[in-house]
């Protein structure tokens, strides 16, 4: 699939407004620092090295956009968590990312990670409970899936479906696992203008 990055967004002003002249809608990647919003993105576009990739959380620091084929443009935005950095750099990346969730009509979906090991942490469901406020549509992904056994992957599902009440897509970035599913809530967007 043709993919291509446009710009890493330090500011509202420069997040891209159109793509030969019109407006796509966008779809934002969400959660904590390290669950693989990056490793999706690659592995959702056929493309290993598009979005980078490090084992060190907190490596995006800035909002990156993507252009995918002419029907989209897919937001990786900085991670949440446990990111060593100093507190004042906490700080810009949450105004940058509620200025990005606030002001962006444009987002027609969010995608928010949960590493299956670990399940519904604080700040995930704070963020799940803010999304429904404000009505953002979202689907949750849980990734690395390929780290846990059959029984361990249906018990950790288990656990993300009650807590949340929602039901999660599973996704593994090593076997490709759940690019399919995740792709076809993604071209429900499209259809849905």
């Amino acid at each position: 699939m043709e993919a291509r990055f446009i710009i890493s967004a330090a500011k509202p002003v420069q997040f891209p407004d159109a793509a030969d002249g019109k407006t796509l809608p966008e779809v934002a990647f969400l959660g904590r620092s390290n669950v693989g919003k990056s490793s999706l993105l690659n592995a959702l576009v056929g493309r290993e090295g598009l979005a980078f990739i490090s084992a060190r959380p907190g490596c995006t620091q800035l909002i990156n956009f993507y252009q995918v084929g002419g029907d989209f443009f897919f937001a990786d935005l900085p991670g949440y968590g446990y990111a060593k950095v100093p507190e004042r750099i906490r700080r810009e990346w949450k105004e940058l990312v509620e200025s990005y969730l606030t002001g962006r009509g444009q987002m027609r979906l969010g995608v928010m990670l949960l590493d299956s090991r670990r399940g519904w942490m604080d700040k995930d469901l704070e963020l799940k409970e803010w999304l429904e406020f404000h009505g953002r549509p979202f689907i949750v992904v849980a990734t690395k899936v390929d780290k846990l056994s059959k029984s361990q992957e249906r018990n950790a599902l288990q656990a993300i479906r009650k807590e949340g009440g929602i039901e999660p897509l599973p996704f593994s970035a090593v076997t490709g696992r759940g690019v399919r599913e995740i792709w076809q809530a993604i071209s429900r967007i499209k259809t849905a203008q």
